[in-house]
C-alpha cells in the first residue's frame, strides 16, 4: 500500500515541478465546471478524484514547487503524507486518554522531545492545535486567566483593570483577531517599537508597561516573535524573558516558523533565551515540512494551561490514572484528529539530523541568493539568519515587477512594505527541493524582466536596449 502512494506522490512531485507555479483562472470558471456536482446521483469515485487532483494541480497556486518563494507553505516529505493517511484511515479521537491510548501516548513522546529541545521541564503542557493561529490564541487566554484566576467564573466584566498585551508591528496579525476574540478588544494590543532590524525595541517596551501602569491599565503578556512573517526576524529573546520575568508578566515567544531551527546545531544559537519563555507556539506545517494544518503550543506551567481548559462532562470517560491526561481538558479543541502522527513519521525517518540537514540547506539557499542579488545591483533590506530575504533597487517599482515574476512563471514572490517605505520584493526559502541552480536562474530572470523596465523608449513605443 504505502509503495504505491509512494509513486502517486513523486508522480505529483514531478508534475508539479515541471507545471505552472501560478493559475490562470477566474472564479467563474471554475464554479462553471463545479456546476457539474449537483450531487443528485451517484458518481465513480476514482472520476471525481481524478477532476480533483486535476483542479488542484491546475487551479491552484503550487506551493510545494521547488520556485515557490513564498509564505511558509512547505513541500513535504513523504513520510507526513503516510502520517496523514494512516490518521484519516483510522481516525482516532483524541479528545480523552482512553478512546486512543495509543495515539495520545504517540503525541504525548513526540510533543515532550520537542519540548526538550526548547528548553522547558519535563513537566510542561503542550498540545496540537490546528495551527500557530489557535496556539497563540491559546498563549492568551492561558496568560489571561493565569495573571486574572476570578476570569474563569466572573468574566471580564468583574476585572478591576484593564489587561493589556504588548508585541511589535511585526507581530502575526493574528493576533488582532485574538484580542477581539478574547474580548479584550483591538486596543488592548499595544505596539511596541522596533530598532533599524525590526527587531523589539525594550526601551520602548519599558516606557509603554510603565506608563500603562501608572494609568491604571494591568500589563500581563508580552509576544516576541521568532521568525517574523515579513522579515524573518527574531526579537531579542535574552532580554525580553528577562525584562519579563522581573515584571511579573508572561513571555510567550510565537516561533511558528523560526521554531523549527532549534534543530540544527548552527542556527539554534539564534533561539537562546527561548528556553526561557512561560509559552511557545511552534507550526509544524511550516519549517518541520508537513501538511496543513499541524500546530503547536507548549507551556511550562501545566496547572495554568489547565486551569484555563479544564472542564467536567458526564458523557465523557472518566479521567485515567498513570499521569496520562485527557486533552479535552488541556486545549481549545475538543473533538480533535490524530495531528501529530504525520510530523512524528517524518521525524522519526529523517531523524534530527536530516531535519538538520534540511533547515541548514535552506538557509545556505538563503544567503546565495543574498549573494547572487547583490552582485547584480540588488540591496538587501533585512537581516536575519533565516531564510528570509527581502530586497529591492533603485527604480524598481515592486507593483508591477511582481506580476510580472510570477506570469512568466519564474518563482512565486511577493511584496512587503517596510516601515512605511516603498514596498520591496521577498523571498522566503520553503521548499525542501529548491536548489541552488533553481536560486541562479531566477535572479537571472528577475534581472532580465528589471532591464526590460529600465530599458529607454523609442518614439515607437519600443524599448531600446542599454
Amino acid at each position: 500500500m504505502f509503495r504505491e502512494l509512494e509513486r502517486l506522490f513523486e508522480t505529483i512531485v514531478r508534475e508539479v515541478d515541471d507545471g505552472p507555479i501560478v493559475p490562470d483562472v477566474t472564479a467563474e470558471q471554475i464554479r462553471a465546471h463545479l456546476d457539474r456536482y449537483n450531487f443528485s446521483e451517484p458518481m465513480p469515485l476514482y472520476d471525481v478524484a481524478a477532476d480533483v487532483k486535476n483542479m488542484m494541480q491546475t487551479w491552484d497556486v503550487q506551493v510545494t514547487h521547488s520556485r515557490y518563494l513564498g509564505l511558509f507553505n512547505p513541500s513535504v516529505t513523504f513520510p507526513s503524507v503516510v502520517g496523514d493517511a494512516l490518521a484519516a484511515m483510522y481516525n482516532p479521537q483524541l479528545a480523552t486518554w482512553r478512546t486512543s491510548p495509543a495515539a495520545n501516548e504517540i503525541e504525548r513522546h513526540l510533543l515532550g522531545w520537542l519540548a526538550k529541545q526548547f528548553g522547558l521541564p519535563e513537566d510542561n503542557a503542550s498540545c496540537f492545535t490546528s495551527g500557530g493561529s489557535e496556539a497563540n490564541l491559546s498563549a492568551v487566554v492561558v496568560a489571561l486567566v493565569h495573571a486574572f484566576p476570578a476570569l474563569r467564573e466572573e468574566g471580564l466584566r468583574h476585572l478591576p483593570k484593564q489587561p493589556t498585551v504588548y508585541a511589535t508591528g511585526q507581530a502575526h496579525h493574528a493576533l488582532s483577531k485574538i484580542m477581539r476574540m478574547t474580548g479584550l478588544g483591538r486596543s488592548a494590543l499595544r505596539i511596541v517599537g522596533v530598532d533599524k532590524e525590526f527587531k523589539m525595541d525594550l526601551g520602548d517596551l519599558t516606557a509603554r508597561v510603565e506608563e500603562d501602569r501608572r494609568n491604571g491599565s494591568a500589563p500581563f503578556m508580552v509576544v516576541a516573535t521568532a521568525g517574523t512573517t515579513a522579515t524573518g526576524v527574531i526579537d531579542p529573546l535574552p532580554e525580553v524573558v528577562s525584562y519579563c520575568r522581573s515584571h511579573d508578566l508572561w513571555c510567550h515567544v510565537d516561533a511558528a516558523w523560526g521554531g523549527a531551527a532549534i534543530m540544527s546545531p548552527d542556527l539554534k544559537q539564534h533561539l537562546a533565551g527561548i528556553e526561557g519563555a512561560d509559552s511557545i507556539t511552534c507550526d509544524a506545517h511550516k519549517w518541520f515540512s508537513v501538511p496543513m494544518g499541524a500546530g503547536m503550543f507548549f507551556c511550562r506551567h501545566p496547572e495554568a494551561v489547565h486551569g484555563a481548559f479544564d472542564s467536567a462532562i458526564s458523557f465523557m470517560p472518566a479521567a485515567t490514572n498513570g499521569g496520562a491526561s485527557d486533552p479535552y481538558v488541556n486545549s481549545t479543541q475538543w473533538s480533535r484528529r490524530f495531528t501529530g502522527l504525520k510530523l512524528f513519521l517524518s521525524l522519526a525517518t529523517l531523524g534530527k539530523s536530516g531535519y538538520a540537514a534540511a533547515i541548514d540547506r535552506q538557509a545556505h539557499l538563503a544567503v546565495a541568493l543574498r549573494q547572487a542579488l547583490q552582485a547584480t545591483g540588488w540591496r538587501i533590506v533585512n537581516s536575519t539568519p533565516l531564510p528570509v530575504v527581502c530586497f529591492t533597487r533603485d527604480g524598481l517599482d515592486a507593483a508591477t515587477f511582481v506580476p510580472k515574476v510570477q506570469q512568466r512563471q519564474i518563482a512565486w514572490i511577493s511584496q512587503v512594505t517596510l516601515d512605511k517605505h516603498a514596498p520591496v520584493l521577498r523571498a522566503c526559502i520553503t521548499s525542501i527541493r529548491t536548489t541552488d541552480q533553481h536560486i541562479r536562474d531566477i535572479v537571472d530572470q528577475m534581472n532580465t524582466i528589471f532591464l526590460e523596465e529600465s530599458a529607454p523608449v523609442d518614439s515607437l513605443g519600443c524599448a531600446n536596449a542599454a
